[in-house]
């Protein structure tokens, strides 16, 4: 511990350097968001605080790297609804530093209580709110009006940004109805909690989840209540993710007989020549797999 606040004490101590504003994002798709706000706008540079294939931020714990890029940053953007647990040690380091929360007047849902490990807190909201584009858009304008309040000289340039990329977004969530909307199956299994927001909007129903996190063990209890379940829904579709290992996916699709397809929570992406249109590219071909899997033409 001791270490840790000196490497911190340290990090706060670092001159600011040049006068760009530095934007300091939580994870992936915040990240792309910004990424969208800031384009081609001058002096200003955004960095993600976790690497790129971090993923959702279960449980994730702050390092010294991280602690440095808060202390040169000029606003944090972050999803928030409880993604980011680390935030109250964020703030306590740096009172004065802006925290732009997407997820302001975003209507959360709460964990599936599909789980009886009483270990687990029920109560808890789904963060995964990005997963619906008409979301992603609210996300937008928060992080938009953020970035503005902190950097009010490039307002109007961020404004733009902000319109354009708006529009992009309407534009898929239009065109994700549409794809969805006749599906002659609706039913799907998820590999985690990933995607209630995603089914909600389009019209799914997300009749079982393998794992309420991506780290928790598959008990041989839970295992034969998913077997069950599965088969009396008529064994639909079982979707693992890219960024997480799919043994108990796996296993239970061995089971019962289930196809497993992928569907991407667009948390992980490129680190280097990051598309703006890479959410929109991920959210068009989770549709795909969705098309096929559900038995869309």
């Amino acid at each position: 511990m001791k270490k840790f606040l000196a490497a911190l004490l340290a990090a706060m101590l670092l001159p600011l350097g040049a006068m760009a504003e530095t934007i300091v994002t939580s994870f992936y798709p915040i990240y792309i968001f910004a990424l969208n706000l800031t384009e081609g706008v001058e002096g200003m540079e955004v960095r993600n605080l976790t690497a790129p294939d971090t993923g959702c931020l279960h449980d994730y714990q702050l390092q010294t790297g991280d602690m440095k890029k808060l202390a040169t940053a000029d606003a944090f953007l972050i999803n928030g609804a409880g993604m980011e647990s680390y935030l109250a040690g964020v703030m306590e380091a740096f009172p004065q530093l802006p925290v732009v929360d997407a997820s302001v007047g975003i209507e959360l849902l709460c964990t599936q209580e599909h789980d009886h490990d009483h270990e687990h807190d029920h109560s808890e909201t789904n963060a995964h709110v990005w997963l619906d584009a008409e979301n992603a858009q609210i996300m937008v304008r928060n992080l938009a009006e953020g970035l503005m309040a902190a950097c009010p000289d490039k307002a109007e340039a961020i404004a733009a940004n902000r319109d354009a990329y708006l529009t992009r977004l309407a534009a898929l969530d239009e065109e994700i109805t549409a794809a969805l909307a006749e599906l002659p199956r609706k039913d799907i299994v998820t590999f985690h909690e990933a995607f209630p927001y995603f089914a909600n909007a389009y019209g799914l129903n997300v009749a079982a989840v393998v794992n309420r996190e991506p780290s928790d063990s598959l008990s041989p209890a839970r295992l034969a209540e998913l077997v069950k379940l599965v088969r009396s829904l008529g064994v639909p579709p079982l979707f693992v993710e890219p960024q997480y290992e799919d043994m108990a996916a796996q296993t239970l699709a061995r089971e019962t007989g289930a196809k497993l397809y992928t569907l991407d929570p667009a948390v992980t992406g490129p680190e280097q020549n990051v598309p703006l249109t890479y959410y929109e590219d991920v959210m068009r071909a989770n549709v795909q797999v969705l098309l096929t899997a559900l038995g869309g033409e």
